[in-house]
């Protein structure tokens, strides 16, 4: 798949701002799309429409929804995620109350092949690789949305497989948005970004708070003599272990993307399927930019930077060392990942175009 690559550079405008800082991120986000912003403000308070993100795993489709929403204000939109949808009816049927409710419900609502008793035990009995029947989804993306207040959606997990694919056609009519407007979002990740996310990627024991040693550092980084090993330390202000605390690995993280390569593969053919659909804007969004063309079409400091350390024995501090990081696409060219603010620009400015505003 060949992904445009979006201009976010304005010519003319050399102001630098701090993306990590949220007030910084805030005035970025206005110099670069605010008349579109203000458009989808306008737009959002009388109508809603529905996104259905595509891309690989570890991809950034929540991070781009949120990211949205902040600029839209409380309420304005919603990250829908079928995963966690599953993975909370999971829970819920373990109480014999929710259970019967749910099995009342599939009794009203499901339409399909397989006796909702089956599929009660399924999901009870669901490993992540085993995919439930299209027609229960839709049935519990349908019971969960009819809770909500009614706002617009960024669907996360549907479709999931090539069978899905054209169910995407009619999923606002049988979800109650018939009248809405529904965009396809196609996310391109080179797998190389995938992979060093997951290999470097470390947790708090304590708080769970995650970080990447190569690319998201906390502000304290320690270092092992004995191992020669640097590692950072918990700087989450709300955990107990703050200042102290010694980040880890997750367990299979250091085999990089290797467990899910399968499902990354999936997920690119999925793409390539939805592609050929008719009917539905699309938007793609790019995380890469060629090294060769960058300066071109992004600002230096919209570059995500890669960290590396050094053990000064003299002075026994670290030195960090940064640097804009450089990944081969899955072309083989050379390319730096955009950080997400530079991603959801582009996402912004497209979709002001697909609605139409």
């Amino acid at each position: 798949m060949d992904f445009p690559v979006f201009k976010t550079k304005i010519e003319g405008k050399d102001q630098k701002f701090n993306l990590t800082d949220a007030k910084e991120r805030r005035d970025y986000f206005l110099a670069k799309a605010g008349e579109e912003i203000e458009k989808l403000k306008s737009y959002v308070k009388d109508n809603t429409f529905i996104v259905y993100l595509l891309g690989k795993k570890n991809s950034g489709k929540g991070t781009y929804s949120k990211m949205l929403a902040e600029l839209l204000g409380p309420g304005s939109l919603e990250h829908f995620s079928v995963g966690d949808m599953i993975r909370a009816v999971s829970r819920d049927i373990q109480d014999p109350a929710k259970k019967l409710e749910l099995e009342l419900y599939l009794g009203k609502n499901y339409r399909g092949w397989t006796p909702p008793d089956d599929l009660i035990a399924a999901i009870e009995g669901r490993d992540t690789k085993t995919l439930l029947p299209t027609e229960l989804i839709l049935a519990l993306v349908k019971r969960e949305i009819a809770k909500r207040p009614r706002k617009t959606l960024f669907i996360d997990g549907f479709p999931r497989d090539m069978d899905q694919v054209s169910y995407s056609l009619f999923f606002r009519d049988l979800v109650g948005f018939r009248d809405d407007a529904d965009v396809m979002a196609f996310i391109d990740v080179p797998t190389a970004v995938i992979e060093e996310r997951i290999k470097y990627r470390r947790i708090c024991p304590i708080c769970n708070t995650s970080r990447n040693t190569k690319l998201f550092p906390t502000a304290q980084i320690g270092y092992d003599e004995k191992s020669e090993e640097f590692y950072l330390i918990c700087d989450n202000p709300d955990c107990s272990g703050c200042g102290r605390q010694k980040m880890v690995g997750k367990e299979g993280d250091d085999l990089g993307i290797e467990p899910i390569r399968e499902r990354l593969e999936t997920d690119q053919k999925l793409m390539e399927k939805a592609m050929t659909l008719y009917g539905l804007p699309k938007i793609f969004l790019r995380n890469s930019v060629p090294v060769e063309t960058a300066k071109d079409y992004v600002d230096d400091y919209e570059l995500t930077m890669a960290y590396d350390y050094e053990w000064d024995a003299a002075t026994r501090k670290i030195n960090i060392i940064e640097k804009p990081w450089v990944v081969n696409d899955d072309q083989g060219v050379p390319s730096y990942s955009l950080q997400a603010p530079a991603v959801a620009v582009s996402l912004i400015k497209q979709l002001v175009k697909a609605l139409g505003i």
